[in-house]
């Protein structure tokens, strides 16, 4: 069965250019943030899936949920190994620790972002967080909202696909 583009382009009806606008910025980001991620490994020593395990820590860490190496594994769909030996070049690199936080369970590890990694990736990415809080800026309460709803929601649509692939 041959494959047809109908439908791929907006047609005129408003709700769909809006759509498109929508759903073609979302590509540019997301081509731009890959571009981005590069060019932070690049310049760091590291590859694109230590920058993943970064973003993954830093995320579990700011919602006070740090993650155990298992998480992490899960996370990055890597063996036990290979997320060892990942985690021990982050380490090793200055960007994490591994954390025995646990008061029931020492054997627990949690692993946390360092002061030295935080130093380094706001030096990088420190000027996009301000342009980033600059637009939040121009929204109101009601407007971060829906923003957030959305973004929330697109990211798990995203996160599904995926964990589908």
């Amino acid at each position: 069965m041959p494959v047809t583009t109908d439908g791929f382009y907006p047609g005129e009806d408003p709700s769909d250019q809006r759509q498109w606008r929508i759903i073609d910025a979302l590509r540019r980001y997301g081509t731009d943030s890959t571009r981005l991620t590069h060019a932070f490994a690049s310049q760091h020593q590291l590859r694109p899936v230590d920058l993943f395990a970064l973003v993954a820590i830093m995320s579990a860490e700011g919602a006070s949920t740090p993650l155990t190496p298992g998480e992490l594994q899960g996370h990055l769909r890597l063996s036990s190994a290979g997320t060892s030996y990942l985690i021990d070049r982050l380490e090793a690199s200055g960007h994490v620790r591994r954390s025995r936080e646990d008061a029931d369970d020492h054997r627990k590890v949690r692993l946390r972002y360092k002061e030295e990694g935080m130093r380094t990736a706001l030096a990088f990415f420190g000027p996009l967080d301000e342009s980033t809080n600059a637009i939040l800026d121009q929204f109101n309460a009601s407007e971060l909202d829906v923003i957030a709803r959305f973004t929330d929601a697109i990211a798990q649509a995203m996160k599904a696909h995926v964990e589908q692939i």
